[in-house]
């Protein structure tokens, strides 16, 4: 009975350093936005030649439920994880990707702004709660 009970608080001490490491590691990791998911909201607009562009609904709803999609409630993209979150999951390019567009399928000449200020990442931005993104193409 005795081996059994230290065999037991050892494989606990074990159990709970390993998640303590794993949440340390996490943590530390810059390329992390959130270990417990999240639930933000940006939005995208799209203009060629000043002329607005519909951005369908449903994109990520169909067959696999993904967790960056669209829903009828447009110009709002819905960002919903669980768990680990990384940058890559959340950055515009991805958005395009599940859509099965390139970004520079609207034209050549593209100019971004984010909350009305203009931003160079084009397809590398980290989409945050809240965004206003408007992609101008002429």
């Amino acid at each position: 009975m005795k081996t059994f009970l230290t065999l037991s608080v050892i494989a606990v001490l074990l159990l709970g350093g390993a998640v303590w490491f794993s949440r340390t590691i996490q943590t530390n990791d810059t390329g992390i936005i959130s270990t417990n998911g999240l639930h933000w909201h940006p939005e995208l607009e799209i203009y060629v030649n000043g002329e607005k562009q519909e951005v369908p609904q449903n994109i990520g709803l169909t067959g696999v439920h993904q967790p960056m999609h669209t829903h009828d409630d447009l110009p709002i993209i819905h960002l919903e994880f669980q768990g680990v979150v990384k940058k890559d999951d959340v950055i515009l390019g991805q958005f395009f990707k599940n859509w099965g567009k390139d970004m520079s399928s609207f034209g050549a000449n593209m100019k971004m702004t984010v909350n009305g200020i203009e931003n160079t990442e084009l397809e590398n931005y980290v989409m945050q709660d809240k965004d206003k993104i408007v992609l101008h193409y002429e």
